[in-house]
């Protein structure tokens, strides 16, 4: 049977724990399982919920089916469920999930460290480079990412990296030499090593199929052809 968690969770408590710099282990199971119950949209982006028994995560407005409670584990980036074996959910897509509030409007080490990566920081440079830009010490730098993300910034670094890819691979038809080098990938082969990885499949195999588009013909254009077929009928007779 479905174990049930009472409505514990207000608008109060997600805040504070977004100003806080969320980790999982700042709100009780019980919270996190109950905003997931209800699809919570306040929670998007702040927690990611990982499926033991299917072995992939979502996002807490995920509209799958409910798993049982004991099959549920909750990780507070993207990168951290990866990092734990589990693998991106198809259906809710984690890579369109926003950033945490706690790191918008905060002139944390963690925000502005996150800002340079997604600016591509680490596609080109190390942490230890990263770290001097911040003032601190790269050591000091994976303790704050550890115990905010539950992740390294390399680690964080390939999570927003495939992520960038992905939303290419999703809304454009880029080639995928050109979606690897926008997405901040050394190559296409590094880029299709980490889907296989993570995705267990290549990144060509995850672009969405799309119809093909119908040229429709204005009445001139029309006309011109069956002036054209008339011509090459009066010619060959």
């Amino acid at each position: 049977m479905q174990r049930s968690f009472p409505d514990v969770v207000s608008a109060k408590r997600v805040v504070a724990a977004c100003g806080r710099g969320y980790s999982g282990r700042m709100l009780d199971f019980a919270a996190q399982y109950a905003a997931f119950q209800r699809r919570d949209p306040a929670w998007d982006g702040i927690v990611f919920v990982a499926v033991k028994t299917t072995g992939v995560y979502c996002r807490p407005v995920c509209r799958a089916r409910t798993p049982l409670a004991r099959n549920v584990r909750f990780y507070g980036s993207a990168a951290s469920a990866e990092r734990a074996g589990f693998r991106p959910c198809l259906r809710c897509r984690p890579e369109a999930a926003p950033f945490c509030p706690a790191w918008k409007g905060t002139r944390t080490t963690v925000e502005r460290a996150l800002a340079l990566i997604e600016a591509g920081a680490l596609d080109r440079g190390n942490v230890e480079a990263l770290a001097g830009r911040l003032g601190v010490g790269a050591r000091h730098l994976s303790r704050l990412f550890a115990e905010h993300l539950d992740a390294s910034p390399l680690q964080v670094a390939l999570s927003l990296r495939v992520q960038r890819a992905k939303r290419l691979i999703d809304g454009s038809e880029l080639l995928l030499a050109l979606v690897a080098q926008r997405a901040g990938f050394s190559s296409a082969r590094r880029m299709n090593a980490a889907f296989a990885k993570l995705y267990g499949r290549s990144a060509a195999s995850l672009r969405r199929k799309r119809p093909a588009v119908t040229m429709q013909r204005t009445p001139m254009e029309i006309g011109n052809g069956q002036e054209l077929r008339h011509r090459q009928c009066g010619t060959e007779t």
